[in-house]
């Protein structure tokens, strides 16, 4: 299943996220469209990115589905009926009635454990000749945050909160994904990796919003700032966070 949050601050995401926009805007310059394609933002977010896509769509038609249910509402705020169909959706149970030509996704895979089950699910929605342009945190992604946040987890007023915790992130390789993507029966596939070396203007909402969200969820709210306190005091000064980009492209055979 998705292990990422059940729900997301999308306010104030909507306002940190300008990496994950920019990173999104390369993204989506390199997806090639005729205009008039159905396509799938699967993870839209609060939007931004999304609004991009329908630039690019003057005759086509854009679903935003998202796992949370406060990034669909943000992004519908921001969006409104320019979309086609809003969803809310687990990725790991992604079903469509009708297949889509492009299933596009940035910064979001790297939630769902299973890449396998994802894999497959996403070469189901496609139409013969469908698309899969995707980028999310890939293998070595903010490595030395992740050892930040789980040397405080490991002390006594946390540890216990975390005692069942499973994976939360998938940071795949490019060539394991690209083994994935075949398996699940795809073609054409390019898969690579990209550093992104970050220092957020507001590092501690930024942590509380982008990534530490799966862990406050499971301590008390007593006990939420003073976790965030500790990450951050575990970070170098000024914070750096040691994004990897990993880029997905491949396609459906006709």
């Amino acid at each position: 299943m998705n292990t990422g949050p059940l729900d997301w601050d999308a306010k104030t995401y909507d306002r940190v996220s300008d990496p994950q926009f920019s990173w999104g805007v390369e993204v989506v310059e390199r997806l090639e469209l005729d205009g008039g394609e159905t396509v799938l933002d699967a993870g839209a977010g609060s939007g931004r990115v999304t609004g991009l896509l329908l630039e690019r769509l003057p005759e086509g038609r854009l679903i935003a589905l998202d796992g949370s249910p406060s990034m669909v509402e943000q992004c519908r705020a921001n969006l409104g009926d320019r979309i086609a169909e809003y969803r809310v959706m687990d990725l790991a149970e992604l079903e469509l009635a009708d297949p889509v030509d492009v299933v596009f996704s940035t910064a979001t895979f790297h939630w769902v454990v299973d890449h396998e089950n994802l894999f497959r699910r996403i070469y189901a929605s496609l139409v013969p000749g469908g698309r899969l342009h995707a980028q999310c945190g890939g293998q070595g992604n903010v490595a030395r945050h992740a050892q930040a946040i789980a040397t405080v987890a490991s002390r006594p007023e946390f540890a216990e909160h975390y005692e069942a915790m499973e994976m939360l992130w998938n940071f795949s390789s490019a060539e394991e994904t690209a083994e994935q993507l075949r398996d699940a029966g795809f073609e054409e596939i390019e898969t690579w990796l990209e550093p992104k070396p970050l220092s957020p203007p507001e590092p501690r909402e930024f942590m509380r919003t982008v990534t530490l969200g799966p862990h406050l969820q499971l301590l008390p709210e007593e006990l939420r700032e003073t976790f965030i306190d500790q990450v951050v005091a575990e970070m170098d000064e000024p914070v750096t966070l040691d994004y990897v980009r990993l880029n997905m492209q491949a396609r459906r055979p006709l």
